[in-house]
């Protein structure tokens, strides 16, 4: 390992002496997120035979969620179907899960009407779905919501036959889709921003020869010449009202410039950093972090 990072900082050097660095507030990070499947709270198409895990209404709402959030392209999407295992396990310590944040939702209200109008020569049907969505957006360093709220969307389909001759008014399952998608697109837009508003945070993983490790890499948009400023994390009190414990905000004890990032998957993407500043405490790696602000 010694040998790899002293190769990678003299190779890095020359990169570095014609790459200008990158300012705090000049790129944004993609955030890590995990999505759980969805949970349906309703009781539409719950028969006789009804099988949990393989719910179509909630993988329909995990579908959709996972394309809006994709497009945005501002998430590296962590897609894990025991998610909600590893949440209960990991409890107040969700950080371990991988991700910055974790999406947690659920279809509260799901209904479907078909009304119709019969005249003389013609005759009008209008079929009509309403969905509910409920999320929540939990910070995975401090296990708090830091976002919930809920959302309905609506769709409807009108056909119409004049003297038989028109369209036919069969069941139409795509509004199921475009309900939901018209639910969570309400939601998506707040996630965004609860998301990209809150400081982009990474951790040193290795002290090793004078090089720093730190967790994230290349899919993240983090890049040779990237400066990042290292903080050491404040007192932890806890709240009387509440029970909650709090985090002191951090103080501030360097900075660190990427040399090279490494890693053949998003879950272990590291970057290979150079450090300026106070002194850090190899032995209390823990009690430091990085941050974009």
């Amino acid at each position: 390992m010694k040998h790899l990072i002293k190769s990678v900082l003299i190779a890095s050097l020359a990169i570095l002496c014609a790459v200008p660095s990158v300012a705090q507030g000049d790129k944004a990070i993609k955030r890590k997120v995990a999505i759980g499947r969805f949970t349906n709270e309703t009781q539409y198409a719950k028969g006789l035979f009804y099988d949990k895990e393989n719910d179509p209404m909630r993988k329909q709402a995990l579908d959709i969620l996972s394309s809006k959030l994709a497009a945005s392209g501002k998430f590296i999407l962590l897609e894990r179907d025991d998610l909600d295992v590893l949440v209960a396990e990991a409890g107040a310590g969700m950080n371990k899960i991988g991700a910055d944040y974790i999406i947690l939702g659920s279809i509260t209200e799901f209904g479907r009407k078909a009304e119709g109008e019969q005249k003389v020569f013609s005759s009008i049907k209008t079929q009509t779905v309403e969905a509910g969505v409920s999320i929540r957006l939990v910070e995975a360093a401090t296990g708090l919501i830091i976002y919930s709220d809920e959302a309905k969307g609506y769709a409807e389909t009108t056909t119409k036959q004049t003297m038989g001759i028109g369209d036919t008014a069969g069941y139409d399952a795509t509004l199921s889709d475009k309900a939901i998608s018209a639910a969570l697109g309400q939601l998506v837009e707040n996630i965004i921003n609860k998301c990209m508003d809150k400081p982009w945070k990474s951790y040193i993983l290795s002290v090793d020869d004078g090089s720093y490790i730190i967790s994230g890499g290349a899919s993240q948009g983090i890049a040779a010449g990237d400066v990042f400023t290292v903080y050491k994390k404040g007192k932890t009190v806890t709240n009387p009202q509440t029970g909650l414990n709090i985090e002191l905000p951090g103080t501030k004890v360097g900075a660190v410039t990427v040399l090279q990032t490494i890693g053949e998957t998003q879950e272990t993407e590291i970057s290979i950093c150079s450090f300026e500043g106070d002194e850090i405490d190899a032995e209390t790696l823990e009690n430091y972090y990085i941050s974009d602000k």
